[in-house]
């Protein structure tokens, strides 16, 4: 396949694959969304957001919680706060860092989850797991995990938007240790 690639395209087997793939997640995703948002009154993040939470050890920085959705904070903060207003999560910042703030599922969270969560496994099974056998999900896991490990591998985006911070502030003129 390397072969067929130039610099500035994808050979037509990647970018079927490709086309394939996206097209594949869009369809899952739609009716994913119709089933949460019918069931539960959910978004996606949102539902990922109260799966994420009923299924930790405990309290989630925000920053994890982001990193782990791969979803941007502020976006992350916006739908917290319509949780939290639902009463589904709460919010509360970290005793020993005022600028980590902890996210936890509410009992209601958890009562949201388990009545979303039979028609979201539904979905997934009707239009996801069905055409596949025990080996093409072993084959799929193996890939995706492959992929997924290696888009990780970067660091987080929490982590680059701090580092353009720092570089933007080191690179403003008269912000040496001693100016303003």
């Amino acid at each position: 396949m390397a072969d067929e690639r130039t610099d500035d395209c994808l050979a037509p087997e990647e970018l079927d694959t490709y086309i394939v793939l996206t097209e594949a997640v869009s369809l899952l995703q739609y009716a994913v969304e119709e089933q949460l948002r019918a069931a539960g009154g959910l978004s996606l993040v949102q539902f990922q957001i109260l799966m994420r939470l009923a299924f930790a050890d405990g309290p989630l920085t925000m920053t994890d919680l982001a990193d782990g959705l791969v979803y941007s904070r502020s976006g992350l903060t916006y739908q917290a706060g319509l949780l939290e207003k639902a009463g589904l999560i709460t919010r509360t910042p970290c005793p020993d860092d005022e600028r980590v703030v902890h996210a936890a599922i509410t009992d209601a969270g958890r009562a949201r989850i388990d009545r979303v969560l039979p028609g979201h496994l539904e979905v997934v099974r009707r239009l996801f797991l069905t055409p596949l056998d025990a080996s093409d999900l072993r084959t799929l896991r193996a890939i995706m995990t492959r992929v997924r490990d290696h888009m990780r591998a970067r660091p987080p985006r929490s982590a680059a938007a701090a580092r353009r911070r720092t570089a933007a502030k080191a690179a403003r003129p008269g912000r040496d240790a001693g100016g303003p």
